[in-house]
Formats: structure tokens, sequence, C-alpha cells
């Protein structure tokens, strides 16, 4: 799924682990297979819970925004580039994670799936 130039992107190859990462998925995705490290605030309570981005957000840093496809991420990105912050939208979301071998953890920290 490719959202065009207003919304910028970022391949999931072009990550690296120092990378900050805002999971906006769902709890039951989330519970079944995220990336480690990632905050996670699903887009139904991104509004509500916005104050607890701002406060793990690194200090004038890039926001990394996954989903599962790309669609959900997408819209929040878009919504943290109009409020001024430096974010953009992993392209392909966790279904393009997992498939690149990247590690997939579930609420557990044991080996997790995209749900």
């Amino acid at each position: 799924m490719h959202f065009g130039s207003g919304v910028p992107t970022v391949e999931v190859g072009q990550l690296s682990a120092e990378d900050f990462l805002l999971d906006v998925r769902e709890d039951d995705e989330w519970e079944a297979g995220h990336v480690e490290g990632a905050l996670h605030i699903p887009i139904s309570e991104f509004v509500a819970r916005y104050g607890e981005l701002t406060e793990a957000a690194p200090q004038d840093g890039r926001i990394h925004v996954i989903c599962r496809s790309g669609g959900r991420s997408a819209q929040v990105a878009m919504y943290l580039v109009q409020q001024g912050i430096d974010a953009v939208n992993v392209d392909g979301g966790m279904q393009v994670w997992a498939a690149a071998g990247r590690p997939v953890v579930d609420a557990k920290g044991q080996p997790g799936f995209v749900l």
C-alpha cells in the first residue's frame, strides 16, 4: 500500500534498532506480536494518549509509525507531521517487518506473529 507524496514513508529495511517506533495497532494485534521496544498506543486511543507519545519520543528525533499494513500508521504519521513533528509511516507495516525476518515478540516476550 502506498500513500503518495503526502505521507512521508520509510522502508522496513531502512530502520535500525535505535529508531523510535510507535505501534498504533489495537491491543489484540499488539499482544499477538510486535516489535520489542516499540511504544504501543492504539489508533482508537491516540488522541487521548497523545501525551504519552510526547513524553516517550526522543527530543528532535524521528517517530516511525507502524501498523499491520500501513493504512492506520499513515493516518497517524500525517497527523504528527501536521503538528510539526518529524514522523514517517513504515511502508507495509508489520506484515513487511515480519516477512523481512525481523523479530516479532508476543505480550510475554516470546516469538509472536502478525495478526
